[in-house]
């Protein structure tokens, strides 16, 4: 089976994400490494808390701690949600690890013994106030594409644009406010991106015809307007320093790598925490390091990080004339927007994911976030939508099915899996139709198209209400005991196949449905054409019990209850 090395982007550090950041990266490269791994294939998933940069030194001092003290604490904070959304990571790293830092610097050595970087004097926003150079999210303002009046110095929240803190209008400093702001010269590390236009070009042209339209027109739109230098070093007190042998200068002056620089890297470098916890059994090499037709790399990511994965860590890849193992699929997903506005963890609008599960469990947002991906355009969160979805998808096409099923045959065979008789046409005819939405949801999953996959995986909970239904089994028990038995036979084993291929979506309730049978060994990590056709994995006598309510039924209140909560609107 292939080699899969997977990434969602790094979440910044500076507080819970939200479910826009949950959708559009982590929970669905979650969602395929485990497919992936259920197919036999060998699987390293393989994120990261992003700590360097401004928004790590902003909320550390917005509490008053030390930023090492800060990022630890926030790092194992959200940990622990991605742990409650069963997010099965094979590691989960921090970009301000010795790893990264060596691995950076290496490839700022490599750049530079290569003639691609140089050495500049800049004109850089000053403030007396604060007493310092300000690095570019220090600074805030009016955007002078959009207008938007919060933008940051590197970028606008509003409308992605890539911006210099000197091109926004009536800037303030992010940390004292102040709009007594100079233009000084300094000094700072430039990436010649320039000299490696033609070659990141000759690189996406050979794989963007594969890439979803969102990811290939991102790329594209920025080779097309022309690859600019750009500084890759910053005056902050937090970050990869700049390596004394080789710059001492700027070492002396206590300049740190852009975060955007050192950031995607922290991918190998993370890679190298993992292997370092056991390097016996481990080489982080063996997934990074002259691999390229052996590993097949899978980027997941939302539309804003787009450019810096398609375009900029490739030009730095490129530029260290290594064999450095680059994407070869970037899944790039738009925004999920609250009642048609942004999400902000800035501006603290939306459902947070810490909040999202001190309300419902895991399975309920997992489900419902990725049967909803902004894939094709944007999507929007209300909670109408979500309630409607977790009742008719989730309580009753599935929950209410196993409940049924499960309740009925322990009331009138026991609780034990009845014999029944022989499969008749229904059972053939549904064993077909169950194999044929298998290979639909297959499919899908292996194009990584997340909301068609959801519908086929919808469909093939439906297509056991619509046999059940069919064969009635209350009344028919009444003429045809042995007929009826054979029907709730066939019935829980469309509740283990659901249990099966349903895990990478819902591993919770799967693994609650699983439970349910006391099969003497149950390895099935998938099911195959035939075994979905005949519905044989358990045979008659498996005793069985009745789980929970696997999925809660939402009221009228509960809606009006999460409305005042979190508003219905985004204002």
């Amino acid at each position: 089976m292939a080699r899969h090395l997977i990434t969602s982007a790094l979440p910044y550090i500076n507080g819970i994400k939200h479910l826009g950041n949950m959708v559009g990266s982590m929970l669905p490269a979650d969602v395929y490494s485990r497919y992936l791994r259920q197919r036999g294939h060998d699987v390293l998933y393989i994120c990261a808390t992003d700590e360097h940069g401004t928004p790590a030194e902003l909320a550390a001092k917005e509490q008053g701690i030390p930023v090492a003290e800060f990022c630890a604490q926030a790092h194992d904070a959200q940990k622990a949600v991605y742990d409650g959304f069963a997010l099965a990571f094979d590691y989960f790293g921090r970009s301000s690890s010795e790893q990264n830092v060596e691995i950076t610097q290496h490839f700022a050595r490599r750049l530079n013994e290569n003639g691609f970087i140089e050495e500049r004097a800049i004109r850089q926003v000053y403030s007396p106030t604060d007493g310092r150079f300000l690095p570019d999210r220090y600074v805030e303002g009016t955007c002078p594409h959009c207008g938007y009046d919060k933008a940051r110095g590197d970028q606008c929240e509003n409308c992605t644009r890539v911006l210099d803190p000197t091109d926004l209008i009536n800037p303030r400093s992010a940390i004292s406010g102040s709009t007594d702001l100079e233009v000084r010269e300094t000094k700072h590390l430039f990436l010649l991106q320039s000299k490696l236009q033609h070659e990141v070009e000759e690189w996406v042209s050979r794989h963007e015809a594969d890439w979803p339209q969102l990811a290939s027109s991102i790329a594209r739109k920025w080779l097309n307007e022309g690859l600019h230098d750009r500084a890759i070093t910053r005056d902050l007190d937090w970050g990869v320093p700049v390596p004394a042998d080789t710059w001492p200068e700027l070492a002396a002056e206590g300049k740190v790598f852009y975060v955007w620089f050192d950031a995607p890297i922290e991918y190998i470098g993370a890679t190298k925490e993992w292997a370092d916890l056991d390097p016996e059994n481990r080489d982080w090499k063996s997934w990074w390091y002259d691999v390229d037709t052996t590993v097949r790399y899978t980027e997941f990511m939302a539309k804003d990080n787009v450019p810096f994965h398609t375009v900029m860590f490739p030009a730095t890849e490129l530029g260290v004339r290594e064999p450095w193992k680059k994407v070869d699929y970037v899944k790039a997903f738009n925004w999920l927007t609250y009642y048609g506005g942004k999400f902000s963890t800035s501006q603290k609008r939306g459902v947070f994911t810490d909040q999202a599960l001190d309300i419902l469990p895991a399975d309920y947002w997992r489900y419902f976030l990725i049967a909803n991906a902004p894939e094709s355009d944007d999507s929007s969160f209300t909670w109408e939508h979500f309630t409607a979805t977790v009742n008719k998808d989730l309580a009753d096409t599935l929950g209410n099915f196993v409940n049924r099923v499960l309740s009925f045959s322990k009331k009138r065979f026991g609780e034990e899996v009845p014999a029944g008789g022989a499969p008749g046409a229904a059972e053939a005819k549904l064993g077909e139709e169950i194999a044929r939405l298998l290979a639909e949801y297959e499919q899908q999953m292996e194009a990584l198209q997340f909301r068609k996959a959801a519908a086929a995986l919808r469909a093939l909970w439906s297509a056991g209400n619509s046999y059940l239904e069919e064969k009635a089994p209350w009344l028919e028990i009444k003429t045809d005991k042995d007929g009826a038995a054979l029907t709730l036979r066939t019935a829980m084993n469309l509740i283990h196949l659901y249990a099966v291929v349903s895990e990478p979506f819902i591993p919770a309730t799967s693994a609650a449905m699983r439970q349910a049978f006391a099969l003497p060994s149950d390895t099935a990590t998938w099911i195959s054409a035939d075994e979905a056709r005949s519905l044989t994995a358990l045979t008659p006598g498996i005793p069985f019990t009745v789980p929970p309510v696997l999925f809660a039924k939402l009221t009228d209140e509960d809606l009006e209850n999460y409305k005042e909560r979190f508003g219905g609107s985004p204002e």
